[in-house]
C-alpha cells in the first residue's frame, strides 16, 4: 500500500481480552492499531499493548463518543473500524487495498455475516446490515447514543467481502448484552424526550419476533434462530419497560445519565 493510502484499524473495548488474542494477529497488514477501552476488568489492555496496539483508556459514556475518540488517534489516511469480535476476511482486505489505492469514494459499506450461539444465522440475523465501516479518516464522525453510525460528506462504495461476526456466543453474553443496551437505549430515548407507547410491552415483542421468523425467513435457520428471534423479542420487552419506568422516574430538570452496567 503506497504512503498516501495508509490503513488505521480502530477499535473500542471493554473485557475483549479473548477476542484480542484471536483478532489482533490477523491484523498485520494494517499500518496502525488503535483502540479505546472503556474500562476493561480482564486483561484486554495488556493483550492489545502486546500486539503493539495504540491503547488509551477512557471511561464509557456513550458508543459513538468513544468511537470518535479511537478515530481521533487514527493517523492513516482511511481508517477501517472494527468490533473485538468481527473478522475480516482476506476478500474483503483486498478490496479495502484496491479502494483506499483507488480513492474513488471517501467511504464503503461493509456486509456482515454472523454466527449467533455457535451457529451462522443467515436469514433472521444481521445479514442485511451493510453499515459503513471503511472510510477516509477526514470525511465523516460517528454519530447516536447506542447504534451510532458515521455521518460521511461524500460518495460511498459497497464492498463485495464482508466481515465475520462470531457474536452472542452463549446465552448468558446475550443476556448481558440485552441488559446493557436496552439501558442505554432507554435513557437515550427519555433525553430525547420520546414518550413511552401504551402498548409497547406488547407490540414491540411480538413484531420484533415476526419479523426476524417470518418476514427474514429466520424459521429457516434452525434453533439458533428461532432463539435469536425470541431473545431479540424479549430485548425489546425489556427495552419497552425500561423506557416506562425511566420515564415515570424522571425529574423535570434532568434527564436519566447514561450507565455503562457492570458485566
Amino acid at each position: 500500500m503506497t504512503e498516501s493510502a495508509t490503513v488505521t484499524v480502530a477499535m473500542i473495548t471493554r473485557n475483549e481480552a479473548s477476542n484480542l488474542r484471536e483478532l489482533l494477529p490477523r491484523l498485520g497488514w494494517a499500518d496502525q492499531i488503535v483502540i479505546v477501552d472503556g474500562g476493561s476488568t480482564d486483561d484486554t489492555v495488556d493483550v492489545a499493548r502486546a500486539h503493539r496496539c495504540q491503547v488509551v483508556v477512557h471511561p464509557f459514556d456513550t458508543f459513538a463518543r468513544q468511537r470518535n475518540r479511537a478515530l481521533d488517534l487514527a493517523q492513516g489516511t482511511w481508517v477501517l473500524s472494527l468490533d473485538a469480535d468481527e473478522r475480516p476476511t482476506a476478500r474483503l482486505v483486498n478490496e479495502m487495498r484496491r479502494a483506499a489505492a483507488q480513492n474513488r469514494h471517501v467511504a464503503c459499506r461493509i456486509r456482515i455475516r454472523s454466527e449467533i450461539l455457535g451457529r451462522p444465522v443467515r436469514r433472521g440475523g444481521t445479514q442485511d446490515d451493510r453499515p459503513i465501516r471503511f472510510f477516509r479518516r477526514d470525511s465523516g464522525r460517528w454519530t447516536g447514543d447506542v447504534h451510532e453510525v458515521l455521518d460521511v460528506n461524500g460518495r460511498v462504495s459497497e464492498l463485495a467481502g464482508w466481515l465475520e461476526h462470531r457474536t452472542l456466543t452463549t446465552h448468558a453474553v446475550f443476556l448481558e448484552k440485552i441488559d446493557r443496551y436496552t439501558a442505554l437505549e432507554a435513557a437515550s430515548r427519555v433525553r430525547a424526550g420520546r414518550r413511552p407507547r401504551l402498548l409497547d410491552p406488547c407490540v414491540a415483542p411480538a413484531r420484533e419476533v415476526f419479523r426476524r421468523l417470518v418476514y427474514k425467513l429466520g424459521l429457516l435457520d434452525g434453533p439458533a434462530g428461532w432463539q435469536f428471534a425470541l431473545l431479540s423479542g424479549y430485548s425489546e420487552w425489556v427495552l419497552a419497560r425500561r423506557h416506562r419506568w425511566l420515564w415515570s422516574t424522571r425529574t423535570r430538570d434532568a434527564a436519566p445519565q447514561i450507565i455503562f452496567p457492570p458485566p
